[in-house]
């Protein structure tokens, strides 16, 4: 394959890979040995740049309820809540989860609400959560959309970035208009927030040509942090019957996601697995609290990885954190 000649040849690190060039890398055959030439470009970029180093964050649910955009994988959609119960987190709560997180070692801890929870009351619990991080520690927020006025409020209160993406077939499959997603990237950007993304939830009726957009779309937005995620198959919502992609697969779009978007930070594959660290992730998530891919409500006795089960995997693939 003309394009795999190319980036064998090439200094990985400045490369820039076109729409054609995306998308005929996801068109490689899994059973082909392009697959893992693929591979190994992808880990090749991903040494080249962090050396070792392997990032755990953690994400704390801090509200199980009912969202009005009722998107159709989601275990809290409307019209289709599976969870087991419904809860919000009081501060004192999420404060004494960020302390028994730190306790394990994170990196990053994002704040994920539903897409109603309001953000005066969200900027609140920023302001009490982040004088418990040591300052190495990033906050990040994954809420719902939100203008520049909040996205500085939240800056203000101690975020130092933000989590926010255009899902596959959003608008369809959801109830969010892709308009009010690309002016919150704009207000994320214009804010000066660091930028998180994902190319999720992926299913087996997504084509590449739909993959491609997303990775051309946080190709040129400057994302420090990347990722590909699998779609849950949640019992109870309407996309369960699709089912879900192989580890296979989901590993390939992976490396391709990688060398397209040359994030600034760290890849990620989510949820964790083993198998995709071959192709350069040196970054998984734990989580506690709510979970959209789960329906116990308390995901960390469920799907939720902890710290040290995320740090342990990354360990497998050669990925530690950074010297004490």
């Amino acid at each position: 394959m003309k394009i795999l000649d190319k980036l064998e040849k090439s200094n990985l690190r400045d490369i820039t890979l076109s729409r054609e060039d995306t998308e005929e890398l996801l068109n490689i055959w899994t059973f082909g040995d392009d697959y893992y030439r693929l591979l190994a470009l992808s880990n090749k970029l991903s040494r080249t740049k962090f050396k070792d180093r392997g990032y755990v964050f953690a994400q704390i649910g801090i509200n199980a309820a009912p969202c009005p955009k009722n998107c159709f994988f989601c275990s809290m959609g409307n019209d289709h809540y599976a969870m087991d119960s419904k809860w919000q987190k009081t501060i004192p709560e999420i404060q004494n989860e960020v302390r028994r997180l730190l306790k394990e070692d994170i990196d990053d801890l994002f704040l994920m609400t539903t897409a109603d929870y309001p953000h005066e009351k969200f900027i609140e619990v920023v302001k009490n959560v982040r004088p418990i991080l040591p300052s190495e520690v990033r906050l990040v927020a994954n809420i719902g959309d939100f203008p520049l006025e909040t996205a500085k409020a939240m800056k203000n209160a101690g975020c130092t970035g933000a989590y926010h993406i255009c899902r596959l077939r959003e608008g369809k499959d959801t109830g969010i208009d892709p308009k009010d997603r690309e002016n919150t990237f704009n207000a994320i950007m214009d804010s000066g927030l660091e930028f998180y993304y994902c190319i999720e939830p992926i299913g087996p009726e997504h084509g590449y040509d739909e993959m491609t957009s997303e990775i051309m779309r946080a190709s040129k937005m400057g994302v420090q942090a990347m990722a590909a995620m699998r779609r849950i198959p949640v019992p109870g919502t309407p996309l369960f019957s699709l089912g879900q992609i192989s580890a296979l697969e989901l590993t390939k779009i992976v490396a391709v996601a990688n060398l397209a978007v040359n994030p600034v930070r760290c890849m990620n594959v989510h949820e964790p697995m083993q198998m995709p660290l071959l192709a350069g992730v040196n970054q998984l998530y734990a989580e506690i609290g709510a979970n959209p891919r789960d329906t116990y409500s308390l995901t960390e006795q469920s799907r939720g990885f902890s710290p040290t089960k995320a740090w342990e995997l990354l360990a497998e693939g050669h990925w530690f954190r950074k010297s004490k």
